[in-house]
């Protein structure tokens, strides 16, 4: 107890004997826990702010290659496909393939019956035009196989194009887009196949009608020839009176 009397006697002595007392620091640890609690929150409001801002510049590139274009286009190839199988039908002689004309034409060229009086000129005519609609059709129908036949070599490339670009697609749109040219791929190649089935159907109709056609030629020529008169019947004829 004496020690420490004596050791604030001579802290008061020296306080003092020193002159002026000078400002002593003094250390607000509240303070400093505030401070050091808004520094840490403005903190995680900074680093918030930084991952928002990283989140949207990924979206927006997501947007980016979302709505990046596909650099190839296969639809012009796919037209030109099918016009050319298209022509070669456009171009097809004999029977017609419009619907207001074949019927007429049709008639025409092969009647239900042949009028015993017609002309034998016109029955070789006929034939001969029977003849020649079911070489053309099957003419028709053997180009149009040959059309499909390249076109198919051309349409492998064309799919492996677009299952490469689809499967490397970056983004949806372009996915989207190397879909749709799947799909119009799939679509020309069975309009193709129609036309196919019509050629050939044309061939098939043509040449049973000719069948017909020649089966009535052969009867009205038989009743020219028989004709409709009295049947001769046989009888005894004297040569020399007696």
């Amino acid at each position: 107890m004496n020690a420490i009397k004596k050791t604030v006697a001579l802290m008061l002595l020296i306080g003092v004997t020193a002159g002026p007392a000078h400002a002593i620091a003094v250390f607000d640890a509240s303070n400093f826990r505030q401070n050091l609690l808004t520094a840490t929150r403005t903190l995680q409001q900074v680093n918030n702010q930084i991952h928002q801002l990283q989140n949207e510049a990924l979206m927006l590139q997501n947007q980016a290659r979302n709505l990046r274009a596909l650099d190839f286009n296969a639809l012009n190839d796919l037209r030109v496909a099918l016009a050319a199988t298209d022509r070669l039908i456009a171009e097809a002689r004999g029977l017609v393939f419009a619907v207001t004309q074949v019927e007429a034409q049709f008639a025409a060229l092969y009647p239900d019956t042949y009028d015993p009086a017609v002309p034998g000129a016109q029955l070789r005519n006929d034939a001969r035009e029977h003849w020649r609609n079911s070489l053309e059709a099957l003419r028709t129908a053997v180009r149009v196989q040959a059309q499909v036949q390249e076109n198919f070599r051309s349409d492998a490339s064309v799919l492996g194009d677009l299952v490469t670009r689809s499967q490397g697609a970056a983004g949806a749109l372009e996915a989207t887009q190397a879909g749709n040219q799947l799909l119009a791929l799939s679509i020309r190649q069975q309009l193709q196949a129609q036309q196919l089935a019509i050629s050939e159907g044309r061939a098939v109709a043509t040449e049973a009608a000719r069948t017909v056609a020649a089966a009535e030629r052969a009867r009205a020529v038989r009743v020219k020839f028989l004709g409709d008169g009295t049947r001769y019947t046989p009888a005894a004829v004297e040569l020399f009176a007696p």
